[in-house]
Formats: structure tokens, sequence, C-alpha cells
């Protein structure tokens, strides 16, 4: 169990829409480029796993970016993530219409980020997330840090802190145990 505050759990048992910045969040933040330009990224396992068990206990999930990548749709398509927005030069603006689309209120949105650009949409969403390495100006903006770094498992904290919120951790795991009492 995630020993958070009463009103944090509150507010994350509300959430019917988890939205995630990918790099910094889902990656460690580096751009690794190849010989023909090719850009390179890594994503941790752990996270793949916790936005899939999001997304089977009934809680949408959507990527929002501002750069463009081959690497982010694929691991997007790999999870079964069908929100990713790319290319994104209003985070807030994008968070907006997508939860007008899907008649989702801002305050049930999580947004979880690590620099400035991530700052919009965290400050409208219902729960204001940032990643332990995140910018210092985020942090202090944020209703929630997670322990664990961008690419190092946060994602998975915020996905457990969700699932833990509503009441469905429990079926998360033993939907996992091979003799599920």
């Amino acid at each position: 169990m995630i020993d958070v505050p009463h009103d944090l759990r509150a507010r994350a048992a509300r959430i019917r829409l988890a939205a995630f910045d990918v790099d910094g969040v889902l990656t460690d933040g580096r751009l690794v480029y190849g010989p023909d330009g090719e850009l390179a990224k890594t994503f941790h396992v752990h996270d793949g796993l916790g936005l899939k068990l999001l997304r089977a206990h009934g809680i949408e999930v959507a990527l929002i970016t501002s750069r463009t990548s081959r690497a982010v749709e694929q691991r997007a398509r790999e999870l079964g993530i069908e929100i990713v927005h790319q290319g994104t030069g209003d985070k807030l603006a994008q968070l907006t219409t997508l939860c007008a689309e899907r008649g989702i209120a801002l305050d049930a949105t999580a947004f979880t980020g690590d620099d400035l650009p991530d700052l919009a949409p965290m400050s409208r969403a219902g729960l204001a997330i940032a990643v332990a390495n995140a910018h210092p100006w985020v942090l202090e903006r944020a209703q929630w840090r997670t322990t664990r770094r961008g690419g190092d498992g946060a994602v998975r904290e915020v996905c457990d802190l969700l699932l833990e919120a509503q009441g469905k951790a429990r079926a998360a795991l033993v939907s996992h145990l091979a003799d599920a009492p």
C-alpha cells in the first residue's frame, strides 16, 4: 500500500484518465541519436505493465508529448495505448480537447510531467504528479512526487497509486497469481 495523505488518495480515486509526458517521464530524458540520425529511447518494463493494468481496470491512458518519435508510436502500440499525441506544442489545449471528446472533466484527470511544458496541464488536472527527477519548478507545483526517476519505474508508481486509491490493486495482483484465491 502506498502511503499517501487522505486528500491525495481521494483525488486519485476520482481519476478516469491518466495522461503522461514521455521524455523524462516514460524515458530517462536522454536523447540518443544513431549514425543515421535515428532517435533511440529506452522504456522501463514495469511502467509498461502498469499502463496495461490501468487500461485493464477502466482507467484511460494518454501520452502527450512535444517531440515526435517512431519509438513512442511503437511502444504505445505494444502496450495497446490508443491515445497518443506527439508534436504537441500546447499540452493543456490537447488535454482539454481530449477530455471534451471523451466526456471527462479535467478534475478527473492526472497529468504526470517533469519539465516546464508540463506545468500548464498539471495546473488544470485533478492530480498533478512529478517524477522524482523533475525540474525543481515542476516538483514544487506537483501535488504528488514519485520516489522513482523518470524512465526508471516512476510511471509504475503512478499506476499503482491510482489502482490502490480506486480499490483495484488487489484485482490487478490476483489476475497475475497462478493460484488466485
